[in-house]
């Protein structure tokens, strides 16, 4: 028999038969009916438990992971305030349930069978996925199994904080509001949980203000690999910054009274606190898993004989709040209620085109308060000296500095944070200045952890800010790319656009530095970043170029909610020079604060018909020291500098080759998963019957010292290339 329907009539028998499992007297400040209130969330709990696995047997269902066992987590929802912001953990349907019971208006039962259901009318994620999550109770979905959360939840605790000091015009937290995590004592071992903890002590170390409370959810195993007897208590207990709770997760009133305890310290003294809750797993991990085939059937019925539900109606007995009997119709009428709603739920429509699936991959856009920009006074303090600067030609890395400062006198919930953006002013000097110009508040230097930098941008964002995070070489990112992919970039998929994280990752990255780095600080693969759904990539090509294109970055980020990286070519910072020495021909002024180059783009430079370069980049620096050459050999040449690399600006360089004879793309990233690859395709549908040919790197890492750039295009190589296609020289 399923261990479901095991446990179900064990229920009913004992609780019948008035044989409940021992344990200590009711104690602690739990009231009677808040009491029974949370016995009957944890009833509805297991009563959608078993009504997922009927629906699944179905074919009417599809996916399923339960929460039974863990139903004392009800007690620490009930312990919390419903705007206090929750990343739950997957078993936690009775916590959700519980503060649910805290807000008018709200529950569960439909919406969690509208989810089970995959149906477009599911509340939360609109029939993408079955995940616990609702925008009325402040409990954004999360999708990951394994601790991904963890770092966003550090960064929403920290943006309580910082709001209190410049609260953003879309903040959504209180200022007393405090961070809630949960998870599995399996996922406390992961890396990014790991990872949060330490950012999490580090922060309170410093004696800066991060209201977070984590819970760990101890049931022992992880899918089928035990958890050591303690190791939970033994790693967690004593670690500075980090103050210990622990409860037992099977005794509501136990549950109730450290969850309010700990909450309080979180919440008056502003520090995080790591709150652990014994508690057990009934059935197995999920869907057919089954726990007898990897445990001894005598320890999965001693578990099953300690079911907290169990417990909870001996405590409420002991208590004089609830009879046996009349728990016993709870839980009986809560059952058959899920079942009629249940036969209701299956027959509401489900998503069936990919343009339904993919209606949620954009955020909606919102409204913000205009700006007309900082004062003269203002930019006049900020910038000092550097305004009479700007009417020369400059770098690009000193033109995206003065975007930055324009950016951020204009809009005051922008924030960046990363590794040496702060005092350094960055390993290149990008952001120097900025600190002394708008306080460590906004100038965040974080601890060298590229999760823990992302995920404090990703939990600032759902709080109004407009973060600006720095991964300080591109080859990093893999270090925390699901941070970008399972985390921003899905919430509005699985939350259909109640919540976003909108955000500018500014990286620095790509080849063609001289003296440093090698394979690990010259990286020109973009491909993590082009294969996410719904994430902006940008890269500029010269100065004037980045600052107009960080802008409308800003704005994208800002008022249309979206996810942009930016990605700035480490050898172009410093460029001054073209075609020789001390000519200046990279160089560029810094454009008006009113300009910006909008999303699609392109940048076309020439009318030449006979070849067409499409580029980015460093491609575009090359392609026009290679111009010269090809115009005395008689190829009219124009150069197409793509810009945004995703989503590609198809109809927009389909008008800029339009009549040209050739089209040469020049490529600086991989030969595999390139770059090139979507050009040519998209060339090859578009312009069919176009001579077409591409010039890539090496599928290769960089080496350093003299072979600096020898798996990448160079100059000669594109001269090579456009006479081949073009027939050569006249």
């Amino acid at each position: 028999m399923d261990r479901c329907e095991i446990v179900h009539e064990n229920f009913l028998r004992r609780v019948a038969a008035r044989d409940l499992p021992p344990g200590r007297a009711p104690q602690g400040p739990l009231p009677p009916t808040l009491a029974v209130s949370l016995f009957r969330s944890g009833c509805l709990s297991r009563a959608l438990d078993r009504q997922s696995r009927a629906m699944q047997r179905e074919g009417q269902g599809f996916y399923t992971i339960g929460s039974s066992g863990h139903e004392g987590l009800a007690a620490v929802a009930a312990a919390l305030r419903p705007t206090d912001i929750a990343f739950l953990h997957y078993r936690d349907a009775a916590f959700q349930i519980a503060r649910a019971e805290q807000v008018p208006g709200q529950t569960m039962t439909r919406d969690m069978l509208l989810s089970f259901a995959s149906s477009s009318e599911d509340p939360i994620s609109g029939g993408r996925h079955k995940v616990l999550g609702s925008r009325a109770l402040m409990i954004p979905p999360q999708t990951s199994t394994i601790a991904s959360h963890l770092p966003k939840a550090v960064g929403a605790a920290y943006s309580i904080g910082a709001a209190r000091r410049h609260r953003p015009e879309h903040a959504i937290l209180p200022d007393d509001a405090i961070a809630y995590c949960s998870f599995g004592d399996a996922s406390a071992n992961h890396s990014t949980a790991q990872g949060a903890f330490n950012a999490a002590q580090w922060t309170s170390f410093q004696s800066v203000p991060l209201p977070l409370l984590f819970c760990c959810e101890d049931n022992g195993i992880g899918i089928s690999t035990k958890t050591p007897k303690g190791w939970i208590a033994a790693t967690f207990s004593n670690r500075p910054g980090l103050k210990y709770f622990a409860c037992d997760g099977l005794d509501l009133y136990d549950t109730y009274a450290t969850a309010l305890e700990a909450a309080e310290y979180v919440r008056t003294r502003r520090k995080p606190a790591f709150l652990h809750v014994r508690t057990i797993r009934l059935y197995g991990h999920a869907g057919a898993d089954m726990p007898t085939t990897y445990l001894p059937r005598e320890e999965v019925e001693a578990e099953e004989a300690n079911d907290p539900l169990l417990h909870s109606v001996r405590l409420l007995d002991s208590a004089g709040a609830l009879s046996p009997e009349d728990a016993l119709a709870i839980y009986r009428e809560t059952g058959e209620r899920v079942a009629r709603v249940a036969a209701e739920a299956v027959t509401r429509p489900r998503l069936k085109t990919a343009g339904e699936v993919m209606a949620a991959i954009i955020p909606p856009r919102r409204t913000c308060r205009p700006t007309n920009g900082p004062s003269a006074q203002a930019r006049e303090q900020a910038f000092g000296a550097d305004l009479k600067a700007m009417d020369e030609p400059q770098i690009m890395s000193r033109l995206i500095n003065w975007a930055l400062t324009d950016l951020m006198l204009a809009h005051p919930e922008i924030v960046m944070m990363g590794e040496d953006v702060g005092r350094k002013g960055g390993v290149y000097g990008v952001t120097q200045k900025l600190t002394a110009r708008f306080g460590p508040d906004r100038m965040i230097d974080a601890l060298l952890d590229e999760q823990s930098i992302l995920g404090l941008a990703i939990g600032m964002a759902q709080n109004g800010f407009v973060p600006m995070p720095e991964i300080q070489f591109l080859a990093y990112v893999h270090n925390a790319e699901d941070q970008i992919r399972g985390e921003a970039a899905t919430l509005p998929f699985f939350s259909n656009g109640q919540f976003t994280n909108p955000m500018v990752i500014r990286i620095a990255g790509l080849g063609y530095q001289k003296g440093f780095g090698g394979h690990f600080h010259n990286d020109n693969s973009l491909a993590v970043l082009r294969d996410i759904p719904g994430v902006i990539l940008a890269v500029p090509s010269n100065g004037a170029d980045g600052a107009m294109m960080l802008r409308e970055c800003v704005r994208l980020a800002r008022e249309e909610q979206r996810v942009v990286v930016f990605v700035e070519p480490i050898a172009l910072y410093p460029m001054r020079d073209l075609h020789a020495d001390k000519d200046g021909a990279w160089m560029r002024r810094y454009p008006d604060p009113s300009q910006r180059i909008a999303l699609g783009e392109v940048g076309i430079d020439g009318q030449g018909d006979d070849l067409a370069i499409v580029t980015f980049g460093n491609g575009c620096y090359l392609s026009q020291q290679a111009r010269p050459e090809l115009e005395a050999a008689g190829v009219k040449t124009r150069i197409i500098d793509t810009r945004w690399l995703s989503p590609l600006p198809k109809e927009a360089l389909s008008a800029a080759v339009a009549g040209c004879r050739h089209i040469l793309i020049v490529d600086e990233t991989r030969h595999t998963g390139g770059v090139a690859e979507g050009l040519m395709a998209h060339f090859h549908e578009a312009a069919p019957g176009i001579p077409l040919a591409r010039l890539t790197a090496e599928d290769s890492f960089i080496a350093t010292g003299p072979a600096y750039a020898a798996t990448m295009p160079s100059k000669d190589q594109i001269l090579a290339a456009a006479r081949a296609l073009t027939g050569g020289a006249r």
